[in-house]
């Protein structure tokens, strides 16, 4: 026998010479000193460890410059540990006190397989939270296979327990489980479905985290913050959460912004409604007038030796004004909008930018920018399309147009004072 065995021997003897003094004459109290004894010994041993070696352990990680040890740190990964000491305290005390219930002893087991899987369970969630300080986690959102993992780990720590206490094989368990795959594929169809989504999303790349996403069947419009096995969460730009069951957001239809940012562009779609009764051809006080502005001067140049040439080489009659061709001073001013726009330095000019007509409405002649601004920034694209209409609207009273408005009481007043 080594000296290993010969300590064991002689501790066993200690505790039961200990145990089987004058305590056997009275049963219950035996048990009960017994009882106290084993229970301290584990809170001991537990205490030890937890509140001694642990912190030994995070004092050590936490001097290092590495920030991924600071996540085990966080996420407890070593506290599972100490629940092992007073499992072993236990099982070795027990089996060293004669009479000891073996009954007690078959607890051992599955508990020490429980713990292993709650160590390995936080094991993954630190091994996630250092996946998400990444940049590939945007791309490559890892959260719902490891909650799969976690699933699957769990399932498995339940069969093997329940396996050890009947006193059956794993495998006789999951072989009778084939007559109740239907009620477990009705039981975790949500998982299925919900595990099968997140695989679409990754493969096809369609949505990842810090992405802006509208989905308006679900009242959803703002930022990805994360996507799990069961749910995709969005934060609204009012703050408020919206959580979107995965499977129905891929079985329903969403917009993604993220092409917006790779592009580099904002979009500014806006129209203005021209009175169309205050389009009208151009005289040549107009066109003298017009000519002092800088960026028109050019354009002006251009169009009045274009249609001179159109006129003259098709005799009109330029007495009457609707013959041949006329500058307007509604053409005069979307000529002005694109060289203005060509000018901007916040506006893309390699993307389109146009302004455009559309067609007329009992509320006026809408005339439409469409063009992209360089920042999409919320706020300073905002602040870019409203310098934009800004200008516009301040500068249409120069071509002779109006703005259609609707009339207000105000407006209803005036004209019954003239």
């Amino acid at each position: 026998m080594n000296k290993t065995g010969i300590l064991e021997k002689r501790i066993q003897e200690a505790i039961g010479a200990t145990f089987n003094s004058g305590l056997r004459d009275n049963p219950v109290v035996y048990w009960f000193v017994i009882a106290l004894f084993i229970i301290g010994c584990c809170i001991t041993g537990y205490l030890a460890v937890r509140f001694i070696l642990i912190r030994l352990i995070h004092s050590a990680l936490k001097r290092t410059r590495n920030k991924w040890d600071d996540v085990l740190i966080q996420k407890k990964v070593f506290v599972p540990v100490a629940l092992l000491v007073p499992t072993m305290i236990f099982n070795y005390l027990g089996k060293s006190i004669p009479g000891f219930p073996t009954q007690l002893l078959h607890l051992v087991y599955p508990f020490t397989v429980f713990v292993i899987a709650l160590f390995i369970d936080r094991a993954l969630s630190a091994a996630l939270a250092i996946y998400d300080m990444s940049a590939m986690s945007h791309r490559w959102p890892l959260k719902g296979y490891v909650q799969i993992l976690k699933l699957f780990l769990y399932l498995s720590v339940g069969i093997i327990i329940v396996c050890y206490l009947i006193g059956q094989s794993p495998w006789a368990l999951l072989s009778g489980l084939g007559a109740m795959t239907a009620l477990l594929l009705l039981i975790f169809k949500d998982t299925i479905l919900s595990f099968v989504a997140g695989i679409q999303i990754v493969a096809n790349d369609l949505i990842r985290v810090g992405d802006w996403i509208e989905a308006p069947q679900f009242s959803a419009d703002g930022d990805v913050i994360e996507i799990a096995l069961y749910t995709v969460k969005v934060q609204n730009w009012d703050k408020t959460i919206t959580v979107i069951p995965t499977y129905k957001l891929i079985s329903n239809s969403f917009k993604n912004w993220r092409g917006m940012k790779l592009a580099g562009a904002r979009r500014i779609k806006r129209a203005i409604l021209i009175d169309q009764r205050s389009v009208r051809f151009l005289e040549e006080n107009d066109i003298e007038r017009l000519k002092r502005i800088q960026i028109l001067r050019h354009y002006i140049e251009m169009k009045e030796k274009e249609l001179q040439e159109y006129n003259r080489a098709n005799n009109i009659d330029d007495s009457v004004k609707v013959n041949g061709r006329r500058m307007t001073n509604l053409g005069t001013f979307r000529a002005y909008l694109t060289e203005y726009l060509k000018n901007h330095p916040k506006l893309r000019k390699d993307l389109t930018f146009m302004v455009r007509q559309l067609s007329p409405t009992p509320d006026g002649l809408p005339l439409e920018i469409y063009a992209f601004s360089r920042d999409t920034n919320w706020v300073n694209y905002e602040g870019i399309q409203a310098d934009i209409f800004d200008h516009v609207l301040a500068c249409i009273p120069e071509f002779d147009l109006r703005i259609y408005q609707r009339p207000s009481g105000s407006d209803l007043e005036q004209l019954q004072i003239h």
